[in-house]
């Protein structure tokens, strides 16, 4: 077992906080000219998700960081010029292009797993490769079908073959189009240069992992693996030589380690005010959230509707560096609906009214309209704020 040294850094707990908020872009001025790219690269992934409310969360992550930056243009910064793939990470996210390398240890895993859920008809694999290779970029739909009944686990033999192909690395999904993934051959769609599995496990694992250190900023040993979904012995065997300085943070209670470059100077500048998507990076994995911000987050999209507590699809609201409360948003025409507000008391009121109207600018919508605040007395306050903001524009 590989000896670490013991921490000599001590942070607060809100030295930590700040520097988390930096590293993950929400404090500080944003880098406009890097735009969306700039955003990817810095995060490291993008997590993908198929619900829509006020946007996909792809969308949402960029938003939350640069303001109202065009739909069209986030999709495109993502997609054209081979910039970015799509690969399983935290879950399913969009990667910076040039991290295609660092991920050979995980398609080495999938080809080498023995057992999978659905069964690979025979020759379909060859089929849809060479398919690909003569017709591509395509969907499942135009390879063949991706269903084979209406139940969604149902895949089709051609749907088995190209996800199969994608965490093989021998096919890549290009783009999205109309939430379908589309498929072409990695030789096609990643540059010559990067197109190679030449890394062996350690290399990569070392790299994702100062990769996780420098996304999060400050992270313990759990955090940091759950980043790109590593396993814990996989951090274990890397750690001491990825870069990375162990530092102790008042209140965590468990070792954590930090990049050394955010240590260096003081996390200042401007604090974000916005919505975040329940899949931003900031906020994806719970027990951080819990122990940084004090605030507990749970994604209620898949718990039945009696037993929600927050809502549907509750977006926490950030605002002077800290989660101030909850929006479940949803769109009636030009008039974005919050249909359940959490308040974390009356001082939060003018900056969730911020955050909805901004929010509702950047989908087009010219009206905000709340129906239900847990704690109605708060319910005036954040009613002023919204007319007041509502009647500037």
């Amino acid at each position: 077992m590989t000896t670490l040294p013991r921490p000599t850094i001590t942070l607060t707990a809100d030295d930590a906080r700040r520097i988390v908020l930096r590293a993950q872009g929400l404090l500080g001025a944003p880098d406009r000219r890097a735009g969306v790219r700039g955003v990817l690269r810095h995060l490291g992934a993008v997590q993908l998700d198929t619900i829509s409310v006020l946007a996909r969360s792809h969308e949402l992550v960029p938003y939350a960081r640069l303001g109202a930056v065009g739909r069209k243009a986030v999709e495109s910064a993502y997609w054209s010029d081979a910039h970015a793939f799509e690969y399983w990470s935290h879950a399913a996210c969009i990667l910076p292009v040039e991290e295609w390398p660092h991920f050979a240890f995980r398609r080495r895993a999938y080809r080498n797993r023995p057992h999978w859920n659905h069964d690979l008809p025979a020759g379909v694999y060859d089929q849809v490769v060479k398919q690909l290779r003569t017709e591509g970029p395509l969907t499942a739909t135009e390879l063949g079908g991706a269903k084979r009944t209406s139940e969604w686990w149902d895949w089709s033999g051609t749907k088995v073959a190209v996800e199969r192909a994608l965490m093989y690395g021998e096919v890549v999904c290009v783009e999205r189009r109309g939430w379908k993934r589309v498929y072409d051959l990695a030789e096609r769609a990643i540059p010559e240069e990067l197109l190679h599995d030449e890394l062996d496990d350690t290399e990569c694992l070392r790299r994702l992992v100062r990769l996780a250190g420098e996304s999060l900023g400050v992270g313990t040993r759990a955090d940091i693996a759950d980043y790109h979904r590593l396993k814990g012995e996989q951090v274990d065997a890397v750690i001491a030589d990825s870069g990375l300085v162990p530092v102790e943070v008042e209140g965590w209670g468990r070792p954590a380690w930090a990049d050394p470059a955010a240590l260096a100077t003081p996390p200042r500048g401007r604090h974000r005010t916005t919505l975040l998507s329940p899949f931003d990076s900031l906020v994806w994995e719970r027990a951080r959230t819990e122990r940084i911000f004090g605030f507990t987050h749970r994604l209620e999209a898949y718990v039945p509707r009696p037993k929600r507590v927050y809502g549907y699809f509750a977006m926490p609201v950030l605002a002077g560096g800290r989660l101030v409360g909850r929006v479940d948003p949803a769109r009636e025409g030009r008039t974005l609906v919050a249909r359940q507000v959490t308040l974390d008391g009356p001082k939060a009121a003018p900056a969730v009214a911020q955050a909805l109207v901004e929010a509702a600018a950047w989908v087009n919508c010219t009206d905000v309209r709340v129906e239900r605040v847990d704690a109605p007395e708060l319910r005036e306050a954040l009613t002023r704020e919204l007319t007041g903001l509502l009647g500037q524009g």
